[in-house]
């Protein structure tokens, strides 16, 4: 996401990280990075598990990606690191 973050805002998508790990992790993770887009911390999971992100042992966390509009619906969502047309798909053009 770090490396097309362009085509995502050119398309009016705000992308954002979410991971378990602690903000001040976080920090250090995105500096190193250099990630152009937030990070938010999912210490409970509670994100993880809504999202159907969570592996069967309901502790680690499966990459899943998902495109959701601005009035809640969900246009996209896969498990993995699907490319950028691919995600941006949804919304045409």
């Amino acid at each position: 996401m770090r490396d097309e973050i362009r085509e995502f805002e050119e398309r009016g998508v705000k992308p954002f990280g979410v991971n378990p790990a602690s903000t001040d992790a976080h920090a250090k993770y995105v500096k190193k990075f250099e990630f152009n887009f937030p990070l938010l911390s999912d210490a409970d999971r509670a994100i993880a598990s809504a999202y159907h992100a969570l592996k069967d042992d309901g502790r680690g966390i499966q990459r899943t990606v998902y495109l959701i509009s601005t009035d809640g619906r969900v246009l996209f969502g896969v498990r993995g690191a699907p490319p950028t047309a691919e995600i941006l798909a949804p919304l045409g053009g």
